[in-house]
């Protein structure tokens, strides 16, 4: 399973091989080219040699391969031409110099909130970014009230949008049933009056759900995100409940239960992976292999010298999960018992989404958190920093140099980005993670940038593969 990678700049392409692939990556275009040998080194040559140099080196390269002669380099590098002509090669990138001005015309729309119900967790994972749900803070609930002020927050600020987006958020969300149910009721009857629609989702650990929670939410939220780290000794070692025992067999019978009666849709099952189980693979195959399909698994994120860190000389190990997970992927799916992955799902009809590409994620413009208190952050990562207090669903956001700020985070901001593959998938990343990594969400957090170029590898590497089945 090894790998090689070259990167041609300028007019940016991609060039690597995997699983038995030569696959070469437009970067502008978004054009996906599997190729034969004698292509993949046609292009590589093609932006620094001329014809009759490409076909010395090739000649010389090929000398006992009698089928490729003069003629066949020639009619391969006047495919590359054609390629090349029609925009499917060596494509510029248009919008860079756009990026601000497309960015600014959107204007301080909001389509989504993150609602933090309550900042209380009936467990206490070890690697909680949250701090056990309190996120550094008092524990709290919030309140009806405050629930119907940031509604009404969001469907004041949501310009012309009609689909708004609210994730019901914690710590553990449903230790405050009651007043989620009150809050999509209140929404429900504002859709009628606003012809606005809201799309809700859920976020939980499981420990709460029971046939009213599965009854509701199969009616109610468009997506449920179920926390499970895979095998029982991975997921007992840091999910534990309050008095210390392993959570693994209190939550997956409800987990497989509520996953059975919305179809086995709309729902995520999302894991986190630390040093502690590096062969991660095993625990999403582990989690297929309990009957769920819709599956997510995430690098932990903490400071290097937490006991839980990934580490640089990880990296060989990781990406090697990456790719036995994407070669497992193929050979189930053609057996009939195919999953999806998250960081496997793209799609690449039509090239990287121009807006993404100036948008990033959305946090601190289209995308806020409130907190149980009415407090707005540009997401759940960065609640209780008050630098990144942006103000309260009550006066709005009054402290605009953020949002300013994080307007400019996007993959054209950071001059690191400027020559890699992968910035129109990724955007320019986390904001969250760059500000722990570097103490600026303009940084750049690498350990990150090398598992997601990763990922889009194997991930295109998959496309590649469904496509010649």
């Amino acid at each position: 399973m090894k790998c090689r990678k070259r990167l041609n700049r300028g007019k940016m392409i991609h060039q690597y091989k995997l699983n038995g692939y030569n696959i070469v990556l437009d970067v502008f275009s978004g054009a996906i080219h599997s190729v034969d040998d004698l292509a993949y080194d046609v292009i590589e040559l093609f932006p620094h040699c001329g014809e009759e140099e490409i076909v010395h080196r090739l000649l010389t390269k090929y000398a006992h391969d009698s089928e490729i002669d003069r003629n066949e380099i020639l009619d391969c590098i006047a495919d590359v031409k054609e390629l090349k002509k029609e925009g499917k090669l060596f494509t510029e990138d248009c919008y860079e110099d756009k990026a601000c001005e497309l960015k600014n015309r959107s204007g301080n729309v909001i389509k989504a909130l993150c609602l933090h119900l309550a900042h209380t967790c009936n467990l206490s994972c070890d690697y909680c970014f949250a701090a056990q749900g309190r996120f550094n803070g008092e524990r709290a609930l919030m309140s009806y009230e405050t629930g119907v002020q940031a509604l009404e927050f969001l469907i004041e600020n949501s310009g012309d949008r009609r689909n708004l987006e609210v994730d019901f958020f914690g710590g553990e969300p449903l230790m405050n049933w009651e007043v989620l149910k009150k809050l999509v009721g209140y929404a429900r009857g504002r859709e009628k009056e606003t012809g606005k629609r809201f799309r809700f989702t859920l976020t939980t650990n499981g420990v709460l759900i029971d046939d009213e929670v599965i009854e509701f939410s199969n009616k109610e939220m468009t997506n449920v995100v179920l926390s499970l780290d895979g095998r029982p000794e991975v997921h007992d070692r840091l999910r534990k409940t309050v008095n210390g025992k392993g959570s693994y067999e209190l939550i997956v019978p409800k987990f497989q239960r509520f996953v059975k009666s919305r179809g086995m849709e709309e729902y995520y099952i999302r894991g986190t992976f630390t040093n502690n189980n590096l062969d991660f693979t095993n625990d999403i195959l582990h989690m297929a292999d309990l009957g769920f399909t819709e599956l997510s698994m995430e690098p932990v994120v903490c400071p290097p010298d937490d006991p839980f860190a990934l580490k640089k000389e990880d990296l060989p190990q990781l990406f090697q999960q990456y790719e036995i997970l994407a070669e497992e992927m193929i050979k189930r799916k053609r057996e009939g018992r195919g999953f999806s992955f998250y960081h496997y799902t793209i799609d690449l009809e039509g090239g990287p989404c121009i807006y993404k590409r100036i948008s990033g994620c959305g946090s601190g413009t289209e995308y806020l958190a409130v907190t149980p208190w009415g407090e707005l952050y540009p997401c759940h990562q960065f609640v209780g920093d008050e630098r990144f207090l942006m103000g309260d669903i009550w006066k709005g956001v009054t402290n605009t140099a953020c949002r300013e700020k994080f307007k400019k985070c996007n993959v054209y901001s950071r001059p690191e980005c400027k020559d890699c593959w992968a910035k129109l998938h990724c955007s320019g990343g986390c904001a969250a993670n760059s500000l722990h990594a570097t103490g600026d969400i303009n940084g750049i957090y690498e350990y990150g940038c090398e598992l997601f170029k990763k990922r889009m590898e194997c991930a295109i590497m998959i496309k590649v593969a469904e496509s010649e089945d």
